[in-house]
């Protein structure tokens, strides 16, 4: 049933309509959105609307919107990130250029409100607000990432209020905008949102784990985050813990500016290993999935069992991921 969810998605944006010029403009916005992905904001508004509505369709226009915003913030964060791969594929400002990527990025937005609009549903100003406070967390939660690529330490608190706005609001946000047009009441909404909330920072924390322990390439250049400097709770717990030495040599790979990229990693890497910040991370992982878990237990007794089964499965792979 997710892959049935997933296909809905697929199709759906493929049917949004863009102009043929300027080309520069559009051409990139379908470019992102056929590198595909899992779509797993989208699939989860979906099924937050299926939790208390047979007609989940109607949640389709609030997930596409859900998922060109999505989008438009990775197109934007790879330029600040001067990332060069997106799901294995260049990203659209080595593609094209950083000009076309902001405003095709720009369009972006402008067209998931287009989406927005179309939802069925009375509540569609508090929808809108929603959806307007969840943008701009993510936003903030952006500048807090940049913020922290300059300065020499972040707490471990200050991290993970950074990853829950960059990245877990807007899982909180897919499954209570899902279960508003599903005509959920707003306890029920607001659990959602805490339960998607949490899925997130379980998320996030695997996807630190997956950047240097991953397997096999996973659509980004494995060690990115270390060759970028980002305050991971990797790199953060590996600086509370260190002894003299490794924090010497933690801090000269953090402010040498020529080097080899993977020697960076590498040598980082082995600190990491040393030190056992793997088995620290994944405990605040698992942490915050367990409190996804209890949140999901609470709806069990009112909400579509096939749903609920729908969003336990949908849960368990986001941490099954190869690291």
């Amino acid at each position: 049933m997710i892959d049935s969810l997933r296909k809905h998605i697929e199709t759906s944006l493929e049917a949004i309509p863009y102009p043929e010029a300027p080309a520069n403009l559009y051409e990139p916005i379908r470019y992102i959105l056929s590198l595909g992905g899992k779509r797993i904001r989208p699939v989860l508004a979906l099924i937050g609307c299926g939790l208390f509505d047979e007609q989940w369709q109607k949640a389709t226009p609030a997930a596409l919107a859900i998922e060109l915003f999505h989008n438009f913030t990775l197109m934007h964060d790879d330029i600040m990130d001067k990332a060069p791969i997106r799901r294995g594929k260049p990203t659209v400002h080595h593609r094209w250029n950083e000009s076309v990527a902001i405003l095709s990025g720009d369009a972006m937005l402008v067209k998931a409100y287009e989406q927005l609009i179309q939802t069925p549903t009375a509540e569609l100003v508090r929808l809108l607000s929603l959806f307007n406070t969840c943008a701009l967390q993510v936003c903030e939660g952006q500048q807090y990432d940049m913020d922290f690529e300059q300065r020499a330490t972040v707490s471990r608190q200050e991290y993970l209020k950074m990853i829950r706005l960059k990245t877990a609001v807007l899982l909180g946000f897919s499954l209570q905008a899902g279960a508003l047009v599903g005509g959920a009441g707003l306890a029920e909404q607001q659990g959602l949102y805490e339960l998607g909330v949490n899925m997130g920072l379980a998320f996030q924390l695997q996807d630190d784990l997956l950047d240097v322990y991953a397997e096999k390439d996973f659509g980004k250049r494995i060690g990115g985050d270390i060759v970028a400097n980002k305050k991971t709770l990797l790199l953060i717990e590996a600086l509370e813990r260190a002894d003299e030495h490794q924090q010497k040599q933690l801090f000269f790979w953090l402010n040498t500016e020529n080097f080899d990229p993977n020697e960076k990693v590498k040598a980082v890497k082995e600190i990491y290993d040393a030190i056992g910040v793997r088995a620290l991370v994944e405990e605040q992982m698992q942490l915050y999935h367990r409190k996804a878990e209890k949140a999901l237990n609470t709806l069990r007794s009112h909400c579509r069992p096939d749903f609920v089964a729908l969003l336990e499965q949908l849960m368990q792979k986001l941490l099954v991921r190869k690291v």
